[in-house]
């Protein structure tokens, strides 16, 4: 993972399948809150009997959030772009997937009034479902955090580097 990606245990859902874990990763340089870069949530589910919306016993839900430059909020092929991210990231981490759904949706939020604290923001998010082809769950928690990074805006790190963590 990358140094500037931070990971968290949280409650699970509880009522989807009988076995749950549930991540929260943070995009963050400096730790300190108003550097965040961007946000997501990792859940896997588990049923020993299947569910046949799943085909399969395991289901991979995710979630990656972040706030765009505002000249992307009319661009008609950010949804695209978005999933590319997405599927790109799962082919790279070498994740064994089907029956792979999700949305991508784009907010554009601007401010009236007594609001003029902010300028208009552009967010996008990404939400997505899909069934691992083995129980080696480790390419998708790669991928997810991938995806985190990128939609963050983090550059990609070139092959055959590894991120340093920076000293404290």
């Amino acid at each position: 993972m990358r140094p500037e990606f931070h990971l968290e245990e949280v409650p699970a859902p509880t009522r989807i399948a009988p076995y749950a874990l549930a991540l929260t990763g943070e995009v963050n340089p400096t730790r300190d809150p108003d550097d965040m870069l961007g946000n997501g949530r990792f859940v896997v589910l588990y049923d020993p009997e299947g569910q046949e919306a799943w085909n399969g016993e395991f289901r991979v839900i995710i979630m990656a959030r972040a706030e765009l430059e505002p000249e992307f909020s009319g661009d008609p092929l950010l949804g695209e772009v978005g999933w590319s991210w997405l599927t790109d990231a799962l082919e790279a981490s070498g994740a064994d997937y089907h029956s792979l759904s999700g949305t991508v949706t784009r907010v554009l939020s601007e401010t009236f009034g007594g609001l003029h604290l902010r300028s208009g923001e552009v967010e996008i998010e990404i939400r997505a479902s899909w069934t691992p082809g083995s129980t080696d769950l480790a390419p998708h928690l790669r991928a997810w955090a991938l995806l985190t990074c990128q939609t963050a805006g983090l550059p990609p790190i070139p092959d055959n580097v590894s991120p340093l963590n920076r000293k404290r």
